[in-house]
């Protein structure tokens, strides 16, 4: 897939609860220029925002806005990203807003909007596309745990929308109440959310602190972070068994624990391989990855959005 031709620059947002991340991508898919600002809640703070950022990298990159080739939106909640309509994006004050149509108006073109999961997801995809993958899930693990599957280089939603909600399947009848109204999400169990329950800190960073005191040879740190390793290689399982996508990359928020997390994983993976044949030959440990270290995967991904 050519992500642009040449001479053009598409713009991609990743509004989030506290930042919104903005990036110009040239033709050769090369993020030429970069912007980073706090997020307003609310409305009228949110649109400020995007107005801002976009405003901002039109005048980083010396092109109009009218110029850029797309401008696309990823942002948290439920988005129909046909009309540009979000709701339940709680984080962001946001109930009902048509934020398509009014950034377009704003802005003077046309402004496409998706899920900020199904944004990063497309993200992903583009670094692996040099590898001539064709399926790829991108596990979001953040404060709660979702995955956006790619198939053919689309967003595969499902027939209504909910494709890659795995947070949702109830993994433990007896686990806790989950916010959804279910029991034993796996949410519950494989998702920053989960750390925190689990392992309660003062530390701005409880996966990063759980981490270090399980090195350190915390027992209760080792047994939680044991649970949520194997939960995690749960939901890539999962994941393949049930798209057999080429790939899962892990990302989000906890994917800043970079390496360590993806050994633990698929040394988790390789062990279920070693006691069942037929895990075996899925070759499950192969096919996961994760997101490198401050790779804008949502804002890159929200550039694709604008094209699709």
């Amino acid at each position: 897939m050519t992500l642009l031709s040449t001479g053009t620059l598409r713009v991609g947002l990743d509004i989030g609860g506290t930042k919104t991340d903005a990036v110009a991508v040239a033709a050769s898919g090369e993020i030429v220029q970069q912007v980073r600002m706090p997020t307003g809640f609310g409305p009228d703070a949110v649109l400020e925002t995007a107005v801002a950022a976009v405003t901002q990298l039109a005048s980083l990159t010396g092109t109009a806005i009218t110029e850029f080739t797309s401008i696309g939106i990823g942002i948290p909640g439920a988005v129909d990203n046909g009309t540009g309509r979000v709701t339940h994006a709680v984080n962001l004050g946001l109930e009902g807003l048509e934020l398509g149509a009014e950034l377009s108006e704003r802005l003077g073109r046309p402004v496409r909007i998706d899920n900020d999961v199904n944004a990063a997801a497309l993200g992903a995809f583009h670094l692996l596309e040099k590898h001539e993958h064709l399926s790829m899930a991108f596990l979001n693990l953040g404060t709660g745990l979702a995955a956006g599957i790619i198939i053919d280089g689309s967003v595969w939603r499902g027939s209504r929308g909910t494709a890659g909600e795995i947070g949702h399947i109830p993994v433990d009848p007896n686990g806790p109440e989950c916010p959804c109204g279910q029991r034993g999400c796996l949410e519950m169990v494989a998702s920053g959310s989960a750390i925190a329950r689990q392992w309660p800190t003062d530390d701005p960073k409880p996966a990063r602190a759980l981490f270090a005191a399980a090195a350190a040879g915390d027992p209760h740190a080792l047994d939680v972070k044991q649970r949520f390793v194997e939960n995690v290689a749960a939901a890539v399982r999962l994941l393949v068994l049930t798209v057999d996508v080429d790939s899962v990359v892990i990302g989000g928020g906890l994917s800043s624990l970079g390496p360590v997390l993806l050994d633990d994983v698929r040394a988790v993976l390789a062990s279920w391989e070693a006691e069942s044949a037929f895990l075996a030959s899925t070759r499950l440990s192969e096919r996961v990855a994760i997101v490198p270290v401050d790779f804008p995967a949502a804002a890159v991904g929200a550039a694709l959005v604008g094209v699709s």
